[in-house]
């Protein structure tokens, strides 16, 4: 049974076989099914939903949607996944806890894909690793994190061990991540990426008002640096307005890789179960 519940749960190259499946359903020839998938996320998902809707939708799988709160009830979700299973042929899960995700993945009884946690964001980080690897070497970039410890930051962590991608947080050392590279100046961190991340500041916008990027630092970046910020982004929080006018911006272009990324996410999982 294949899930993706963490990255680092996968080998290297079964993110290449994802990205061999994402091209092809970028180029139309990708594989049709037969079923459906069911999908739960809550009232303010908006990229993730629709990528994963209208992909499934596209590539033959009804999508039947429930709000993530239906998964919070006291029916084991074992149990759960062994009814849907009678009529879905994989789960697309958004919810706050990735142990809901696991429990259902334990079961054994369908794929389960993690749409989103509070822990991690894989499905969004491999749609940027593909929309980054259309154009780069991803193993010769270097890749540096600007924001706390978060599911975005983690995801991009989980991806670096798959991968072995060059990763850095940067950050106050109260808000990295144990075990991960980090450094704490911004100036210095920026001098030597070339794709440069960043994610909301949630809670911790005081300790993070200074790692604002702003149009001036991506100045001092190499050539062709990429600023590819996480969304939902704030102008005036993580990043300036005038950072997003910067010809380093790709943060809308880059989200047209959802949708062939999800898509060769579920094909993965539905054919190997």
């Amino acid at each position: 049974m294949r899930n993706l519940v963490r990255l680092d749960e996968w080998t290297a190259d079964d993110v290449e076989q994802v990205f061999a499946l994402a091209d092809a359903y970028r180029a139309g020839s990708g594989r049709e099914f037969s079923g459906s998938a069911v999908m739960f996320f809550p009232p303010t998902s908006l990229r993730t939903r629709i990528s994963f809707e209208r992909g499934a939708s596209l590539m033959g799988l009804q999508p039947v949607v429930f709000p993530s709160e239906t998964l919070d009830k006291p029916e084991a979700l074992a149990d759960v996944a062994s009814s849907l299973k009678l009529w879905a042929d994989v789960l697309v899960v958004r919810h706050a806890r990735i142990d809901v995700i696991e429990e259902l993945a334990t079961a054994n009884a369908l794929p389960v894909i993690n749409a989103m946690t509070d822990m991690n964001h894989p499905c969004e980080v491999l749609s940027d690793l593909y929309a980054l690897r259309d154009q780069r070497d991803l193993r010769i970039l270097r890749f540096v994190f600007v924001g706390a410890d978060g599911n975005v930051a983690r995801a991009w962590q989980e991806a670096a061990r798959v991968l072995t991608l060059d990763l850095v947080q940067c950050c106050p050392a109260e808000l990295a991540i144990p075990g991960a590279r980090w450094v704490e100046d911004l100036e210095t961190a920026v001098r030597s990426a070339d794709v440069l991340i960043t994610d909301g500041p949630g809670t911790h916008a005081d300790l993070l008002a200074s790692y604002q990027i702003t149009a001036s630092l991506l100045d001092t970046a190499p050539l062709g640096v990429q600023f590819n910020p996480c969304p939902p982004f704030q102008r005036g929080q993580e990043m300036s307005a005038d950072a997003i006018e910067h010809r380093a911006f790709v943060g809308h272009r880059f989200k047209a890789s959802l949708l062939p990324v999800q898509q060769a996410i579920m094909a993965f999982c539905v054919a190997g179960s």
